[in-house]
């Protein structure tokens, strides 16, 4: 490969653009969150995040965001990456490869992957159940985790790196499961808008597996051309490695200007 290619810029696509969108949305409204529970936690009202709990319109608006998300991914769409729709019949592309390879594999990596997201849930419920944890921090503790779905999208994904070992997010296996390890702190809060959308989620991830174990070679990308990088019109990847780019000569800078000052 040349140099040339190497250093080729990529122009950010629509769907990384919306990611962001999505990023911004939900860390804005993760830290109000976290600022109105500390607040009240500190002036102790006794209430988690103010009396907002309570506000069945702005409740609704964040509810009506999510849902939206969720109902985009039943359908085929231009706003949805590849990745969460190859279980679309419509998003197959047949190969001559006939076989799975390495699918016990990556079957034992997706079970992996579901406990360790398991086992930390278990010790957030077990504290939760103590009274060690309240519904504040459970609401928090969604929050937290609908911002680090899209940070594994756009910047670092521990799944991926650590566990699946998968090239990008286009042939993640798990893809879908993220909307229900967002809400899974939702199991122990009793409302109409936190189970329904926990439910709308649980009804995505069972989709999603049912349509794994019957048509497993749509989640490949030897058996299904549409998941192969020359049908790629996202980009995250090279999204991702510019940005790792970028760090990497930060870091090496700020190394080589600390080495000079302490050289004089």
């Amino acid at each position: 490969m040349s140099s040339q290619h190497k250093n080729t810029k990529h122009k950010m696509s629509n769907i990384v653009k919306l990611h962001y969108i999505k990023f911004t949305f939900r860390l804005v409204l993760f830290l109000s969150a976290l600022c109105l529970y500390l607040y009240n936690r500190i002036c102790k009202t006794g209430m988690p995040f103010g009396g907002l709990e309570d506000n069945h319109l702005l409740l609704s608006l964040i509810w009506l965001c999510f849902f939206i998300e969720m109902l985009f991914r039943f359908f085929p769409s231009k706003l949805e990456s590849i990745g969460c729709q190859k279980h679309l019949s419509k998003n197959f592309e047949k190969t001559d490869v006939r076989e799975l390879p390495r699918h016990r594999e990556a079957a034992w990596r997706t079970f992996w992957a579901a406990i360790s997201w398991i086992v930390p849930n278990a010790v957030f419920s077990v504290l939760y159940l103590a009274g060690v944890f309240d519904t504040g921090l459970m609401v928090l503790l969604a929050l937290c985790y609908s911002v680090c779905d899209v940070i594994c999208i756009l910047f670092f994904c521990p799944f991926q790196t650590w566990i699946l070992k998968n090239k990008c997010c286009v042939s993640c296996r798990i893809y879908n499961w993220d909307y229900v390890m967002m809400f899974t702190p939702f199991i122990f809060i009793k409302n109409v808008y936190t189970w329904s959308l926990l439910c709308v989620a649980l009804i995505l991830l069972l989709h999603w597996e049912f349509v794994a174990r019957r048509h497993p070679e749509r989640f490949c990308e030897e058996t299904n051309g549409r998941l192969s990088c020359r049908n790629c019109k996202e980009v995250l990847c090279h999204h991702k490695k510019q940005l790792r780019f970028v760090w990497k000569k930060g870091t090496f800078n700020l190394r080589g200007n600390t080495m000079l000052k302490k050289e004089e």
